[in-house]
């Protein structure tokens, strides 16, 4: 089984988390890098203003990725992302709409800094029905 190991980091974590299971899953790995990186002010959540609050409300919001990677070729995909909000940060939506899952084995893993993670799996599997995730 060929495994891909997909994330989103934003301050280093979820990277160090991703990179983890990559080597124990043997599995390639690719970052889910924005095309227009966050700042420090882009990532302060108490700010209403800033980049990721706004995005976050905005539930059309998909900001566009730096480079994006063909699917086609493994089995299972393992996509890792911060909770932002409950949920996944809006580019996991960008990478999900990006790509044809059918047929693959999704295993979602997150991270939080002490947010609820309760939306993640709800907001997930609502995407799972769209796209054939």
């Amino acid at each position: 089984m060929k495994i891909l190991v997909a994330f989103f980091s934003a301050s280093g974590i979820t990277k160090e988390v991703a990179q983890t299971i990559a080597g124990v899953a043997n599995a390639d790995i690719f970052e889910i890098a924005p095309q227009t990186p966050y700042s420090k002010a882009d990532l302060d959540w108490t700010n209403e203003t800033s980049r990721t609050t706004l995005e976050s409300k905005d539930k059309a919001s998909r900001p566009k990725i730096a480079k994006n990677i063909d699917v086609s070729g493994y089995d299972a995909i393992l996509i890792g992302f911060p909770i932002w909000w409950y949920s996944a940060p809006h580019i996991i939506n960008s990478f999900l709409e990006s790509q044809d899952f059918g047929g693959k084995i999704i295993v979602p893993f997150c991270t939080s800094g002490g947010s609820d993670l309760s939306g993640a799996p709800k907001d997930m599997q609502k995407k799972r029905a769209k796209c054939g995730v």
